[in-house]
C-alpha cells in the first residue's frame, strides 16, 4: 500500500491493513511455503499452519490455489527459480576463475545452513526423498529442475576447461551430475550432525578427484 496516497476519512471501525491482491497475498503464501517446505518437506506440512503464519484466512488460499498439490508445485517452482539466480550470482561471476565461482558458492551455501542453524536444506532435496509419496506431478518437476542445475554448472566447466583448469576431454555434464547427487547427500548429512563438516569432506573429495 502507498503510504503517500491521501485516504478518504471514515467513521466507525477502521479499516483492515490492505493487501494489493492478488500479489500479495499470493507471494506471501509462497514464500512462506518455501520456508517452511524447505525445514520440514511436503507430507508433514498442513495448509492450516502455513495460513496462521501469513494471517489469511483459508477461503483465500484456495482462491490462489485448487489444492495442496497445485501449492507445492508452484513452491517449488518459485524455489527453482531463486536457487537458478543464486547459482547464476556464483557460475557465471567472470571476476572468478571457473573453479572458483564453483568454491564461492559452496562458501555461501556452509554460511546460509548456518545462519538458519542447519534447520532448512534444499528444497528439491527435501521432496526428492518424498517422491514415492507425493502426487506424480512432482517426479517431473524435480528431475527437470536438477537437470536445469546440472546445465548450469555444466556450462561452468566448459570455462574451466578453456581456462585450463580442467583438461580439454573432460566430461563437463557428467561432472555436474556428480556433483548434484554428491552435494545433495552432504546437505543431508550436515542437517543431521548440525555441522558444515559433511559439506567440508565432500567438495573437498570432489576437487581432488576433478581430471587433471
Amino acid at each position: 500500500m502507498n503510504e503517500t496516497l491521501e485516504k478518504p476519512k471514515r467513521r466507525g471501525r477502521p479499516p483492515k491493513v490492505a493487501r494489493d491482491e492478488p500479489f500479495d497475498t499470493r507471494t506471501a503464501l509462497v514464500r512462506c511455503g518455501v520456508e517452511v517446505l524447505t525445514e520440514q518437506g511436503f507430507m508433514a506440512t498442513g495448509i492450516d499452519g502455513i495460513l496462521k503464519r501469513v494471517g489469511v484466512p483459508k477461503g483465500s488460499f484456495y482462491h490462489y490455489f485448487p489444492s495442496k498439490e497445485a501449492f507445492g508445485l508452484e513452491v517449488l517452482e518459485s524455489y527453482a527459480g531463486y536457487f537458478a539466480r543464486r547459482l547464476d550470482r556464483w557460475l557465471l561471476d567472470e571476476a572468478l576463475s571457473p573453479l572458483e565461482r564453483l568454491a564461492g558458492f559452496v562458501q555461501h551455501s556452509k554460511l546460509s545452513m548456518a545462519r538458519h542453524d542447519y534447520r532448512r536444506g534444499c528444497l528439491v532435496g527435501n521432496l526428492g526423498q518424498e517422491v514415492t509419496v507425493l502426487p506424480h506431478g512432482f517426479r517431473e518437476a524435480l528431475e527437470s529442475t536438477f537437470l536445469d542445475w546440472q546445465r548450469r554448472l555444466s556450462t561452468c566447466f566448459d570455462a574451466a576447461k578453456q581456462a585450463g583448469e580442467l583438461p580439454a576431454n573432460a566430461d563437463s555434464q557428467a561432472l555436474a551430475a556428480y556433483f548434484w547427487i554428491g552435494w545433495e547427500g552432504a546437505v543431508l548429512r550436515a542437517r543431521l550432525v548440525q555441522s558444515d563438516g559433511p559439506l567440508n569432506i565432500f567438495i573437498a573429495g570432489f576437487l581432488r578427484g576433478l581430471p587433471r
